[in-house]
This record gives C-alpha cells, sequence and structure tokens, in this order.
C-alpha cells in the first residue's frame, strides 16, 4: 500500500452571506486535533457576500491569531464552485477537504476522512451522508430522493458505487484536485469533479460514513430545484461530451 505525503491539510471554506454563522463553524474547526502532527490551513473565499461576512471573518482572525487562516475575497459573487477553485489554488496542503460555511457537517469527522488516507488506501475520500450510525436530521424526502437519482444517474457513467455523489464532504490529495480542469462556477462542482477522478487511471476512491446537520430553508439552506436540474446537466455532460480531464500542460 502507497501511502501519500500528508503533512498539513487544507479546508477550504466557500462562504456567502454567513456572516452570523461563519464564527460558529470555525469554533468547531478550531476544536478538531488531526492525527499524526497534521497542520490545518483555513483557506476561506468569501464570494462578494452583501452582508458583513468579510468583517466577521477579520474580527475573527484578529482574536485567534493562533489559527492558520488566508482570506480571500471574490470580485464580484461568482458561485460556490468558483469559490472552490480559488481555494484549490490558494491552497497549500498535501490534501484538501471541502467544508461549508454553515454548520450542516461536523468538522471533527476529518478524522474520519483522513483515515482510509493514513491507512495508505486512499487518495480521495468521499463523505456518505446515506451509511454507517451517525446523526443525520430529518428533513426533505424529495431532498433525499433527488440526491439518490442523481448519484445513481453519476454512477451510470463513472461505474463507481458511491452512495453520496453530491456530499460536500470530499477529500483530495492536493496535487490530483489541482491538475484538474474544472469549469463549474456554482454547484455543478459536484459532478464535475466526480466525472473527472473517476476516469483517472488507478485513482483509489474510498467512501465512509458522515453525519449531516441539515439547514431549512428559514435557516439558510441555498440549494434548491434549479440546482438539481444543473447537476443532471453537468453530470450527461462531463460523461459524454466534455470528457476532459487534466488542465492542458505547456510543452
Amino acid at each position: 500500500m502507497h501511502r501519500p505525503k500528508f503533512e498539513k491539510l487544507s479546508v477550504l471554506i466557500p462562504a456567502y452571506n454567513e456572516e452570523k454563522t461563519i464564527h460558529l463553524i470555525l469554533d468547531k474547526i478550531r476544536r478538531v486535533t488531526l492525527p499524526e502532527d497534521i497542520q490545518m490551513e483555513l483557506v476561506i473565499v468569501n464570494d462578494s457576500s452583501s452582508d458583513d461576512t468579510e468583517g466577521a471573518l477579520r474580527r475573527y482572525m484578529d482574536t485567534h491569531s493562533d489559527m492558520d487562516i488566508r482570506l480571500f475575497n471574490q470580485p464580484f459573487n461568482m458561485g460556490k464552485g468558483a469559490a472552490i477553485h480559488r481555494a484549490i489554488k490558494e491552497s497549500t496542503g498535501d490534501f484538501v477537504v471541502v467544508q461549508d460555511a454553515d454548520l450542516e457537517y461536523d468538522p471533527q469527522e476529518y478524522l474520519i476522512l483522513v483515515k482510509p488516507v493514513l491507512a495508505g488506501m486512499a487518495d480521495v475520500v468521499y463523505g456518505s451522508r446515506f451509511m454507517g450510525g451517525n446523526p443525520h436530521r430529518i428533513l426533505f424526502f424529495w431532498h433525499s430522493i433527488g440526491n439518490k437519482f442523481l448519484t445513481f444517474l453519476s454512477n451510470m457513467f463513472t461505474n463507481l458505487n458511491l452512495t453520496d455523489m453530491e456530499t460536500c464532504y470530499k477529500l483530495f490529495k492536493a496535487d490530483t484536485i489541482k491538475s484538474l480542469l474544472l469549469k463549474e462556477k456554482r454547484f455543478g462542482f459536484e459532478p464535475e469533479v466526480t466525472a473527472k477522478i473517476s476516469r483517472i487511471p488507478g485513482i483509489r476512491i474510498y467512501e465512509v460514513g458522515i453525519s449531516y446537520y441539515g439547514r431549512t430553508y428559514e435557516e439558510g439552506k441555498k440549494i434548491g430545484w434549479k440546482d438539481g436540474f444543473r447537476a443532471i446537466y453537468c453530470i450527461l455532460k462531463y460523461n459524454i461530451f466534455d470528457t476532459q480531464v487534466f488542465k492542458k500542460t505547456e510543452s
């Protein structure tokens, strides 16, 4: 088993209008202690929020100088996918994990995500909300059906047997994710990146069960039915019509 270098984890946080709750997720991340002295950096991309998300972040950084936090601001609202692209580019860790700025996922479960990597078995780890015995908030039936349908459709083309393609928690080897040609600027990131990593020869993909503390729309949930149709479009596009995986390298 080949274990890649893993000395630092980059936590990628796209943030949009999270002024009231961003400090809560940062507090949760602050309490995480990774195994084997793995260091952690937070790469936060403020997607031109219309509230005071930037101010809240800067105040937090001023009072928590012990944390390695790097903040970047998009020039205008470009979408979650574009914010993740920026965070990937700016990250300096050996592995990266996507963390939404809301409170739907538990950062303590980074320890679950890194376990297959530290065992020398994985290059990519997906955290599934639909497997394992961890807590899951009961919310929207049709969202659940939609997620399972999108995962099923994606699996048909990628020949993977994922249970939760749309999960936020995806852990990637940094060199791998930085080499991909990623185009989706909004909520198409999940099906696009899944399609592309599935075509990398020899890639070792694992899935682990995680918790899910979902939000209602009143509590700030942003994804809707239009994003579901966009995901279907992206599954078809990046598995059939636009199949370039890697960025072109200069000769």
